[in-house]
């Protein structure tokens, strides 16, 4: 057997759209991201400049690891995250930062951390 593992620290590409940070680590067969949302971020200001569209059209999954945040559906249903929910996000929704600390989030699905926030 065989173990892989990368640091955060030093990853393999990083995305730097307005108040956000995305840190992407590539494994055999996976990518996993950390991004880190700074207080005042909102999907629809901050990403959509560099992505388009009317709200957020990525599917999330993965955990919110500190800070916390609001996300509403394109339908009106909505949802707070806080640190350690392990989530599921259905594309077409927007979301933002709740509060003044920053909201830290480990993303699971390999194509979201390769292509979230990238024009």
């Amino acid at each position: 057997m065989t173990v892989y593992s990368k640091s955060f620290d030093e990853p393999d590409e990083q995305r730097s759209p307005d108040k956000t940070r995305v840190d992407v680590v590539k494994l055999p067969g996976a990518s996993v991201a950390r991004i880190t949302f700074q207080p005042g971020w909102r999907w629809s200001e901050c990403i959509r400049p560099v992505v388009g569209g009317e709200s957020c059209q990525v599917r999330h999954v993965g955990t919110l690891v500190s800070g916390e945040m609001e996300i509403v559906h394109d339908d009106g249903t909505k949802a707070r995250m806080v640190p350690g929910i392990a989530y599921v996000i259905e594309p077409g929704h927007d979301a933002w930062v709740v509060g003044d600390e920053p909201a830290v989030g480990l993303e699971f699905e390999s194509l979201a951390a390769e292509t979230y926030a990238k024009s």
